[in-house]
């Protein structure tokens, strides 16, 4: 990725912005002030006991935008790499709800991820399966990352320096991690886990001795009795996951990794130990958890939020970017209404880029999202509107809704406009799943009727040709009538303002919906003739 148009002069801006990435990459700058580096490593991490969701996506986005960031503050010429690791040797705890083949997993409980047999039957092992999910959808972003498996860390010697350092320190670590645990706990804790020769199970046992000489450990076989000496290297054993947290940093020389807000105390303890190893700890800062539409915080293992695919079923990878680039520090609701705002927004976004400088262009999210290089999007329809296009006309299929959109600008076709092609079909998935289910049309009150017949009348009067305006002021001048008329209101020509009330009163009985974009606009594109009828239409149901 080349970064030639990093000129003095957008440093020079980039060194005063108050974005959220930029403020992240001065730290790792002043980092690097006092430990100067060749490289700079950024590290996410993937725990894959389940399928992959939203939030591991958003750690691996966000911290692209930060490593971007740094790379415009430093103009370049630091060397950067950005590690998404999977800690696939961690032991299957328990059987996640959203997966096939339950019964297979709860047999190989206990063991590594990537000893666990694959549910889905398309992998070697669990672990792999999610690894591939994983590295299929970053690979779709188009993210440049470097995939690194603990398994393969573990049983190549990769970490095996660091681990002979954590043994020879292994009081200190102890010593760190004690005061943290349950008494019960406490008693047999151990930073190291064997993995048992007998059975594959990662074994949660006391560390009855330790050499930092010959490098192993003992322990007794839960099962057996059995006293074993095994090396701490070459896979045998692996550590629980704060020490291996720590370990892996100094291992791998990380030096940015964000996590979530329910780990700021597992980030501490690891940064303790990841001095006791003689190592520095990361800069990175906590986000907020993500919730389902309970309010809940998602879990990989409960499957209660939106999955990567689902996302994508509905609307543009650059929407889901937009969503991750917003208040990072915020708890935020991740459901499938919150879809179409962010489509929308995104399009402002970056129809509002070409207008604005310097500083404003860096505090816009379209140009972290696209590594400061935003594209030149025509999009003459809001995704808002779409779905009211196809929940007004019941629209299957996307020739229905080029229709509309061919005759409201002449000229717009899929092959011209690509990325509103796409927004057609999101929108139709989006309408079929979420839409059609609970679409409920409202009868209308007698006065409610009245209004009806009257603004029927009203656009019947109207040209063929009346613009998105010409219906506006018809709506405005139907609905300034009883019992929609707002005294306390003003319009901008000074005369009385509309009740809310006139405009939901629309959306709920022509549409079935609570909510839509502005009628007037949705008129334009769907054509007047079609908006009688459906107001012929709403009025034969209630008759």
């Amino acid at each position: 990725m080349s970064l030639t148009e990093t000129a003095p002069s957008l440093r020079e801006v980039a060194e005063q912005s108050n974005a959220w990435p930029f403020e992240e990459a001065r730290k790792i700058v002043a980092r690097l002030k006092k430990r100067p580096k060749d490289e700079v490593i950024f590290e996410t991490g993937y725990g894959p006991s389940g399928l992959p969701h939203i939030g591991t996506f958003g750690e691996v986005a966000r911290t692209t935008m930060v490593r971007h960031a740094f790379r415009v503050l430093t103009d370049d010429k630091i060397k950067t790499r950005l590690i998404a690791f999977s800690d696939d040797m961690d032991g299957l705890r328990k059987v996640p709800d959203n997966v096939p083949n339950k019964e297979m997993l709860a047999e190989d409980l206990g063991k590594p991820l990537t000893k666990v047999r694959d549910p889905f039957g398309t992998h070697p092992s669990f672990g792999e399966h999610n690894n591939a999910r994983l590295r299929a959808f970053l690979d779709t972003f188009g993210f440049e990352y470097e995939f690194l498996s603990s398994t393969q860390c573990y049983k190549s010697g990769r970490f095996d320096a660091t681990l002979l350092k954590l043994l020879e320190n292994f009081d200190a670590v102890m010593n760190i991690m004690l005061p943290s645990l349950r008494e019960e706990r406490a008693q047999t804790y151990s930073p190291f886990l064997p993995i048992d020769p007998r059975t594959g199970v990662v074994l949660q046992v006391p560390v009855l001795a330790h050499d930092a000489k010959r490098g192993t450990i003992t322990y007794e076989d839960p099962e057996t009795n059995e006293r074993f000496t095994v090396p701490v290297t070459g896979g045998r054993c692996k550590l629980q996951w704060k020490p291996d947290w720590a370990m892996r940093w100094v291992a791998l020389g990380v030096d940015y990794e964000m996590a979530g807000k329910d780990l700021i105390d597992s980030v501490k303890l690891s940064g303790e130990i990841c001095r006791a190893l003689g190592g520095t700890q990361p800069e990175g800062f906590n986000y907020e958890l993500f919730l389902d539409e309970k309010g809940q915080k998602i879990s990989k293992s409960k499957g209660n939020g939106l999955t990567i695919d689902e996302w994508l079923r509905y609307a543009s990878p650059e929407s889901l970017s937009l969503f991750m680039y917003r208040e990072p520090k915020a708890a935020k609701r991740l459901y499938f209404d919150v879809i179409p705002r962010n489509v929308d927004d995104y399009q402002q976004f970056l129809d509002g880029y070409e207008k604005q400088e310097g500083k404003h262009r860096l505090a816009n999210p379209v140009w972290h999202i696209h590594s400061g290089k935003p594209p030149k999007v025509d999009a003459p329809i809001s995704f808002q509107m779409l779905l009211t296009l196809v929940s007004s006309s019941n629209a299957e299929n996307a020739d229905t809704l080029w229709g509309f959109i061919g005759r409201y600008r002449p000229g717009v076709t899929p092959q011209t406009h690509p990325k509103l092609n796409d927004a057609v079909h999101y929108a139709i998935n989006y309408f079929r799943d979420f839409v059609l289910p609970e679409k409920k049309f409202r009868q209308p009150t007698q006065e409610e009727r009245k209004a009806l017949l009257d603004l029927r009348d009203a656009l019947s009067n109207l040209s063929p040709g009346a613009t998105a305006e010409e219906v506006q002021d018809v709506l405005y001048d139907v609905g300034r009538r009883p019992p929609f008329l707002d005294e306390k209101k003003k319009a901008k020509d000074g005369k009385p303002g509309v009740s809310l009330d006139w405009f939901n009163m629309l959306y709920q009985v022509l549409l079935g919906q609570e909510k839509g974009p502005r009628f007037g606009s949705f008129v334009a594109v769907y054509g007047l003739k079609n908006t009688i009828d459906m107001i012929d239409g709403a009025l034969a149901r209630s008759a």
